[in-house]
């Protein structure tokens, strides 16, 4: 049987946090502790830095570095896509991305599923950012989707989660640094 969702949405935000601020160090410890990179843009081995583009550093957190939070994500976004999304069978299916933006950092606007279809299956259907640094600790960074002028204001812990084809960017960092981890669910394309 299938159940149809309770109402159809492209983007939700977390009420409260996903992760506490001690899940939020750990997250950022975990990340720091993997080898960072420039980010790319274009995506894989085919990516390419691109400094007009996106500046940011990223690294990424194995599934056995921190499989607690990894369940408890899976957990969290299969009730947001049965809930909301109503995507067909969801998983966790690339590891997670710790991103730190500097001052100076952004990532203009991008989709984040492959629209030239090199990499797929799977599919990327739904994406999440997580703001893992105080909210305090930086000014700027915000997320803004689909149309300029809409930003989103995250607190600690608390997330987004997002049909990935949507048109999206992080503004730039104006003072500190933003930390946030972002994840990607997908599956077989869509129907």
């Amino acid at each position: 049987m299938i159940t149809e969702p309770r109402w159809k949405s492209y983007i939700v935000q977390t009420n409260g946090p996903l992760f506490t601020p001690e899940q939020c160090k750990l997250i950022i410890q975990a990340g720091h502790r993997q080898k960072p990179e420039q980010a790319k843009v274009g995506g894989g081995k085919t990516g390419k830095h691109d400094t007009k583009k996106r500046v940011t550093t990223i690294s990424w957190i194995p599934f056995k570095e921190m499989s607690p939070m990894y369940n408890q994500v899976n957990s969290f976004i299969q009730k947001i896509n049965k809930n909301h999304f109503g995507f067909g069978d969801i998983q966790i299916t690339e590891n997670a991305q710790f991103t730190e933006y500097p001052e100076g950092g952004f990532y203009d606007w991008h989709m984040d599923c492959d629209v030239s279809m090199e990499h797929e299956p799977p599919v990327r259907k739904i994406s999440m950012t997580c703001l893992l640094s105080p909210e305090d600790q930086f000014d700027g960074g915000d997320l803004e989707i689909m149309s300029p002028g809409k930003r989103i204001k995250l607190e600690q812990g608390h997330a987004i989660c997002f049909a990935s084809f949507l048109n999206h960017r992080v503004a730039p960092v104006t003072r500190g640094v933003r930390q946030s981890l972002v994840m990607w669910f997908g599956g077989e394309p869509f129907k």
